[in-house]
């Protein structure tokens, strides 16, 4: 199971405050709309986003469909079938891909830990 592009989504008080400290870390914006509150920052193969206030909490997330730069692959393990094999593994799931859909959906889990976990398939 190939869970695809990795990325945390970070809950940012300042959404001005945090680019400008990231780009100092050597990230640039590569998506998202300021406007709207949210980037994607990029430094080599490492993705961040920043969101001010849209969650609470900092979020793991993975992106199937997605090469380490946010391009789409031809094959990758969609969703549904991800989520597929996380149920059997005895996951429960806070949220769920409707299976008898295609295309962009999403998944969200909890780790023993209390943190979030979100599948977001965006192809």
């Amino acid at each position: 199971m190939e869970l695809g592009k990795f990325s945390v989504s970070l809950a940012v008080k300042d959404i001005i405050l945090s680019k400008s400290f990231y780009e100092k870390l050597g990230f640039s914006q590569i998506g998202g709309n300021l406007d709207m509150k949210y980037l994607i920052m990029q430094n080599g193969t490492n993705t961040i986003g920043l969101f001010e206030g849209m969650f609470d909490a900092n979020i793991l997330t993975f992106n199937p469909g997605w090469d380490d730069f946010g391009n789409p692959l031809d094959e990758f393990d969609d969703i549904r079938e991800i989520q597929k094999n996380l149920k059997t593994n005895g996951l429960d799931l806070q949220k769920q891909a409707d299976e008898s859909t295609s295309g962009p959906a999403s998944a969200v889990l909890i780790d023993p830990d209390g943190n979030q976990i979100l599948i977001d398939q965006h192809v």
